[in-house]
């Protein structure tokens, strides 16, 4: 399963996504994509992403079964400590 959420996105992106997920809240989006639409999608996401923030989570092979991905001017960061994914505040 994969998981989307978008805060402030330009026009078009939350459209162009439901073309491949599900939107169950606004600006959340699950489903369950190949890795190459995944890929794909994110790829797209985190170049016309701008001001806004994306942030992606999947089903990866570690201990917590899933890693994140994010794109964007993110108020949060995924930080890897000893194998555990943590979220890290970005200093200002």
């Amino acid at each position: 399963m994969t998981v989307i959420v978008l805060i402030a996105a330009p026009e078009g992106l939350r459209g162009h996504l439901t073309r491949w997920m599900v939107e169950v809240d606004a600006g959340v989006f699950v489903g369950n994509p190949s890795s190459r639409v995944r890929d794909r999608l994110w790829e797209l996401l985190a170049t016309r992403i701008g001001d806004g923030q994306a942030v992606l989570v999947e089903r990866a092979n570690n201990e917590q079964g899933w890693a994140v991905r994010t794109a964007g001017r993110d108020r949060w960061r995924p930080v890897d400590y000893d194998g555990l994914i943590l979220s890290a505040r970005n200093r200002r």
